[in-house]
């Protein structure tokens, strides 16, 4: 079974690697709820400004997130069609493995001994 996916490997790469760290997954979490500005995001974690700034810029490079200037401020917004993509990904390999696992189990049963087959 191939993988269909609307995203190219590097781009997987990005949103994965993106979403492997704790601080980034929360960002996503809280701009998905409302959007925030960067100053905003910066005040929920003890790091420095700059330090948030780039957890931002990680999350924009795999287009978890956008950016809007308004004013002085950059204000974050989700992206939920690319987590939708990253999703679908998931459950694709979701399929896969079901997909497995039903062989083996089927390998199982034709290879169960006659009395065997239905006290499983």
């Amino acid at each position: 079974m191939v993988v269909e996916k609307e995203l190219t490997d590097e781009q997987v790469d990005r949103v994965f690697r993106a979403l492997a760290d704790t601080t980034r997954r929360d960002i996503v979490t809280r701009v998905l709820r409302q959007e925030q500005s960067v100053s905003a995001l910066a005040g929920h974690y003890r790091m420095s400004f700059a330090a948030v700034q780039k957890h931002v810029a990680v999350l924009e490079r795999a287009a978890l997130i956008t950016k809007e200037r308004r004013g002085r401020e950059q204000v974050v917004h989700g992206n939920v069609a690319a987590l939708r993509r990253a999703a679908g990904l998931l459950e694709d390999y979701e399929k896969i493995w079901r997909g497995r696992a039903r062989a083996i189990e089927d390998l199982l049963a034709e290879e169960a001994p006659p009395g065997d087959r239905g006290t499983q």
